[in-house]
């Protein structure tokens, strides 16, 4: 019986190995199958736009996924509207330009830039080459098309011409929509368009021949950015985090190698299928126009910020000033 006692123990002492093996093995397989938490992403267009490329690398190349989220993307009626349902608690997080906060604010809606993608204005000055447009000057008396009279890229051309001594009365504006802002362009029945890279690049696709002027020379208006409430950014900083932190990994994936980040984009945005080589085309005039030459990724510059906000009010666009500090904050990018 003595003799049986050792060798019970040494059965038991195996036993309880394996056991100890198995279940630390199990707990790390629960882990990863553990549910990730559900997260509404509003953008302010259609997430198929290859403006939203660092967005759809983040997901493409499991960046949210390695924050724990599960991001749902959802189509809102541009960056205003975005602000107004991040605001109200729909969502909790949101894509518009960096000067949105500006108007939102205005309006009563308390949300905050968190991050902005760049450093430069999403926003150029596109002209065919042979119109040799060298300056907003040269617009006077021509027609130039924009999306809409309340989409930033407007605003973004009356900067360009109010540093030239212009104003919208010089110019015949014409808000030709999403598509026929490039399609009108293209087909000459406009000398320019106050457009973005990816309408740029269908112009060019449709055989335009183009300059380009890049708004940051007469008016420096801003790139795009991710908004977040004041409640969720109080309350859920930790969520706002990883969602930065994932969605810059995608703009720094275009910067490194725009031909690797189109293949990639391709493939995850199959109605792009076939399409890299216009798809790089796209992200090269993000890296040059917009991304570029920002001090700390995604860091909001406030006195270019201030300076827009001035030429709103001088503008009429909203009726006063709010103080910067409430209209961004650059915590979730410099981890402060």
């Amino acid at each position: 019986m003595k003799k049986m006692i050792p060798l019970m123990s040494k059965r038991l002492t195996c036993m309880s190995l394996v056991a100890s093996a198995i279940f630390t093995v199990l707990p790390g397989t629960a882990m990863a199958q553990a549910p990730l938490q559900e997260v509404t992403y509003l953008l302010p267009a259609p997430g198929t736009l290859p403006a939203f490329g660092p967005w759809m690398l983040a997901q493409a190349k499991g960046y949210y996924k390695a924050e724990g989220l599960d991001v749902k993307f959802v189509a809102a009626r541009g960056g205003v509207d975005v602000a107004k349902q991040v605001g109200a608690g729909n969502a909790v997080i949101g894509g518009a330009i960096g000067d949105t906060p500006i108007i939102a604010r205005a309006q009563g809606i308390p949300i905050k830039a968190v991050a902005v993608l760049g450093a430069g204005s999403l926003t150029q000055l596109v002209s065919h080459k042979d119109e040799r447009i060298e300056s907003p000057r040269e617009l006077k008396g021509k027609t130039v098309t924009v999306i809409s009279y309340t989409d930033t890229t407007y605003y973004a051309l009356l900067g360009m011409l109010s540093k030239v001594g212009l104003t919208k009365n010089d110019v015949t504006i014409q808000a030709a929509g999403p598509a026929g802002v490039w399609q009108q362009f293209a087909a000459k029945k406009a000398v320019a368009m106050a457009g973005v890279p990816d309408w740029t690049a269908s112009a060019m696709e449709a055989g335009a021949q183009v300059d380009i002027l890049p708004a940051d020379i007469y008016f420096k208006s801003m790139a795009q950015a991710i908004l977040a409430s004041d409640e969720t950014i109080e309350k859920n900083p930790q969520l706002i985090q990883k969602l930065v932190r994932a969605t810059l990994k995608g703009m720094r994936d275009i910067m490194a190698n725009p031909k690797e980040a189109a293949a990639t984009y391709v493939q995850h945005v199959p109605a792009h299928k076939g399409k890299e080589a216009q798809i790089q085309s796209v992200f090269e005039m993000y890296n040059r126009y917009v991304y570029s030459a920002q001090r700390v990724p995604g860091l909001m510059d406030e006195v270019r910020l201030n300076e827009l906000q001035n030429f709103y009010v001088s503008n009429g666009v909203v009726p006063k000033a709010t103080p910067a500090k409430e209209l961004y904050t650059n915590q979730f990018v410099t981890g402060k």
